[in-house]
């Protein structure tokens, strides 16, 4: 995401779980991304118990899923459906990709960092809430589905 061209300052934090350590410097949050690793079932809890963390505000636009590992399903112990459930009651964005393959660690690092403009507020008549209401509806996914 930092190799992306991006016309304002972008900063990244990785934390492997929430709630993040109390700082007074700490960058205002614009968008939070978890991470979910088909391959691993604790990777799923972890994302589980982390969301108990995250006021419901970064709900509205602000909070998207990342399914890693979606290219070998042979190998996932954590099913696609699990994840699609988890992003449906969370009514967050979810995104599939194998972060293995160089071509999709470009293109996902590209969709984050649009998200991440206009979650912050930089692309000038879009909201996150504008940008939700659009990915929600470009779902083909329904509710009696799942």
């Amino acid at each position: 995401m930092l190799k992306e061209d991006c016309a304002s300052e972008l900063r990244v934090h990785l934390a492997r779980s929430l709630p993040l350590p109390s700082s007074v410097d700490r960058p205002r949050i614009d968008l939070i991304v978890f991470v979910v690793n088909l391959h691993s079932k604790y990777s799923l809890r972890n994302v589980e118990e982390s969301l108990r963390h995250v006021d419901a505000t970064f709900f509205l636009g602000k909070a998207a899923f990342l399914a890693t590992g979606a290219g070998r399903e042979s190998h996932c112990s954590v099913h696609r459906n699990t994840v699609v459930k988890l992003a449906h009651t969370y009514r967050s964005p979810l995104f599939f990709c194998d972060l293995e393959m160089e071509g999709f660690q470009a293109t996902m690092a590209q969709r984050l960092v649009r998200m991440l403009q206009i979650c912050a507020g930089h692309v000038p008549g879009v909201s996150a809430l504008n940008l939700l209401s659009l990915l929600r509806s470009s779902e083909t996914l329904a509710p009696e589905d799942l």
